[in-house]
């Protein structure tokens, strides 16, 4: 007897898989993201001085794009349909039409810029370059410079404060910090800090600046107002990275030597808690509730979810072999991990702290920088 196929049955077979793979779609989909709208994640590929364009709703890399040697300060633009980054080795910025996923721009700014940074507008961006001991202001615009000023031996981070009057430069060789002018670059103040400072922290009244040393345990603590140094806070391990809380009442810096989390009270300047939470925390991402803090564990090869207000851990999430930065996407639905062990990007949803897929990036990606269009 031979068997007729059930046209039926198969249809309706056909018709559950189509609403199966919807609902799965709408479920990945961030919840902020309406129809229409594009969210993509440009990752830094140190070794190929490209960066790779990651399309979010599809998690999968879209674009491998050429913007120079050791790319690095990699942000997105907060108005324009732009992402911009530096070419380290080039001693230019660039500028990348995120529509055509082309370069529109290079602009020569120095030796061996590392960092970037945009005014609270858009309007202005703003780079310090190591190697020529130079800051440079750029008219995002017009892509040209428009102020240039002398920092201190190897400026090595500039970052604008809130309320966009004040561009804060830490000094590596000098051991200082400038003030400026954000709109003129003149010198407003050089403060003595712990020695070779980094990275930059700074209040949201613009009241205080938090710079980690590289050579030491100690984290700076600078009154903007009067350029002054106010204490040098003595860890017990060198600092790794700095999370702001939004309201800017706590600042958490991981340290890989002591293994944890130091909490500063940003008002006493003092070192309110400790969390000992893995072999090697290095960088983080804060929720914009600061419910939850995230912070990569290389030597581990996972991500460290911290319920920051209870200062509890829960499971960590095995991402790789080496991961490090860690980003959020817009409306905290998505944590990014880049992996520059395993040449890949770690997509994780955030309400079940699960690992969605890796996405393969080019060889060593470090920047991530995330743009909704």
């Amino acid at each position: 007897m031979k068997l007729r196929p059930n046209y039926r049955f198969l249809i309706l077979l056909v018709l559950l898989g189509g609403f199966a793979i919807r609902e799965v779609a709408v479920e990945l989909r961030p919840s902020f993201l309406r129809p229409g709208l594009r969210m993509l994640a440009y990752v830094g590929n140190a070794d190929s001085g490209t960066l790779t364009a990651i399309d979010l709703v599809k998690l999968a890399a879209v674009a491998t794009i050429p913007v120079g040697p050791g790319p690095t300060g990699i942000r997105a633009h907060p108005t324009r349909k732009e992402i911009w980054g530096l070419s380290s080795a080039g001693g230019y910025a660039w500028v990348l039409d995120v529509a055509k996923n082309q370069i529109v721009a290079r602009i020569s700014v120095g030796a061996l810029p590392y960092a970037l940074d945009f005014s609270p507008d858009g309007a202005r961006a703003y780079v310090a370059a190591s190697g020529s001991n130079a800051v440079v202001a750029i008219d995002c615009y017009t892509r040209q410079i428009v102020a240039r000023a002398r920092a201190g031996h190897r400026p090595w981070i500039a970052r604008v404060s809130p309320d966009g009057k004040l561009l804060v430069v830490t000094n590596r060789d000098d051991s200082t910090v400038s003030v400026l002018d954000a709109a003129t670059l003149s010198s407003l103040g050089v403060v003595s800090v712990a020695p070779q400072p980094e990275q930059i922290a700074i209040l949201p009244d613009a009241s205080k600046a938090f710079v980690t040393s590289g050579a030491s345990d100690q984290v700076s603590v600078v009154d903007l107002n009067r350029r002054v140094l106010l204490a040098n806070l003595v860890l017990g391990g060198a600092p790794n990275d700095l999370i702001l809380k939004p309201d800017g009442g706590e600042l958490y810096i991981s340290s890989a030597a002591a293994h944890g989390l130091y909490v500063v009270n940003t008002q006493t300047n003092d070192v309110s808690d400790f969390l000992l939470i893995g072999m090697s925390p290095m960088e983080g991402a804060l929720t914009a509730d600061a419910g939850a803090l995230y912070v990569s564990d290389p030597a581990a090869g996972h991500v460290i979810p911290i319920a920051i207000g209870f200062r509890r851990l829960t499971a960590p999430i095995l991402v790789g072999q080496g991961p490090r930065t860690c980003r959020l996407t817009p409306g905290d639905d998505i944590l990014l991990v880049a992996d520059a062990a395993s040449n890949d990007l770690a997509v994780i949803r955030t309400q079940t702290s699960s690992l969605i897929t890796l996405v393969p990036t080019g060889p060593r990606p470090q920047d991530i920088a995330i743009k909704v269009f």
